[in-house]
């Protein structure tokens, strides 16, 4: 798996966020397990609980145009320290991926750290926890 293309790609829509309140600027890549990438920023508004995060932005435009299974999800957001998903992120990386699914959390493309779902969110509900 190519992690330093996730994270330039993670890189490139960092710079496209939309954040005038918080000026933290966030940039997500999310590779799919038919290999496609699609990247995200997050996305402010006045309204704070309308606000969605680049890694859901990236999520959800995968899975509207069709994908099913996420791999790997690279995140940059300070480029002094790393940014991790938060928990409503990490819960939707769990919706369409399982415990192996890469996280890769980045300053640059050569200061990261790897990490699988289940280290940063264990103990996770899932949809088989529905009964369905």
């Amino acid at each position: 798996m190519d992690y330093k293309n996730l994270i330039k790609i993670a890189l490139d829509y960092r710079e496209r966020a939309y954040s005038p309140y918080s000026e933290f600027k966030v940039g997500a890549a999310i590779l799919f397990d038919s290999g496609e990438i699609y990247g995200g920023c997050n996305i402010e508004n006045a309204s704070f609980g309308a606000t969605n995060c680049a890694e859901r932005t990236g999520i959800f435009r995968g899975i509207s145009e069709g994908e099913k299974r996420i791999k790997a999800v690279a995140v940059v957001g300070s480029l002094e320290e790393y940014t991790f998903p938060c928990g409503i992120c990490r819960q939707v990386i769990v919706e369409f991926g399982d415990e192996d699914v890469k996280i890769i959390i980045a300053k640059n493309e050569d200061d990261y750290i790897v990490k699988d779902m289940n280290d940063i969110l264990p103990g996770a509900f899932k949809k088989e926890a529905l009964g369905k």
